[in-house]
């Protein structure tokens, strides 16, 4: 956490992060195997973030699990809305000391579980909130066959990556959201908040 700074995402700036301005350059420092997504506020986590912030009756006095939860600011937006319980799961142990600093520097309590779900049946809670999670070629597969077992609300942030599918979702917001080129190579890049079509 030394390598990053007190910041507050764009679309977000009512919690703020411990945050880095570049990724790469982290990743060389840290000389982790898994990059540092933790460290940034990833698009399709800050659409989720703010459509539960704009809409608490998605959350409130609800279950909620973030999935690859990163940095943990979809699980804080949710804890910040009236979420009953909220778990931030990730599969990287860095995140999961970033959720708790970041929790800490909201006032704001989540659970944080170190673990990779997606081959297990997914828990009984009434949401789970995904941000960014379709930005590679063998992950995506896994996390949309396990959002589909879910009996839960799903609600998926996505600025329109590669292996997002082109159907089966329907949008429920948008948002412009500023971005750097170093991350996305655009300054603004529009982003939905998506629920799967019903089946």
């Amino acid at each position: 956490m030394e390598r990053t700074a007190v910041g507050a995402p764009p679309l977000v700036p009512e919690i703020r992060l411990h945050l880095a301005d570049d990724i790469e350059q982290l990743w060389q420092e840290l000389g982790t195997p898994a990059p540092p997504f933790w460290a940034f506020a990833w698009l399709g986590g800050q659409a989720v973030a703010r459509y539960v912030l704009d809409e608490p009756s998605s959350v409130t006095g609800l279950r909620v699990l973030d999935l690859a939860t990163g940095s943990g600011l979809v699980a804080l937006a949710a804890a910040r809305a009236g979420a009953a319980h909220v778990t931030a799961v990730d599969v990287d142990p860095l995140s999961e000391q970033a959720v708790r600093r970041n929790a800490a520097l909201n006032d704001l309590h989540v659970d944080v579980l170190l673990a990779d779900l997606l081959d297990d049946e997914p828990p009984d809670v009434d949401v789970v909130l995904a941000g960014d999670v379709c930005y590679d070629r063998e992950m995506t597969p896994r996390v949309l066959a396990w959002l589909a077992r879910t009996h839960a609300r799903v609600l998926l942030g996505d600025p329109d990556r590669a292996y997002l599918p082109q159907s089966g979702f329907a949008e429920v917001a948008a948002y412009d959201i500023p971005t750097t080129r170093a991350l996305e190579g655009v300054e603004v890049k529009r982003t939905r908040v998506l629920s799967p079509a019903p089946r």
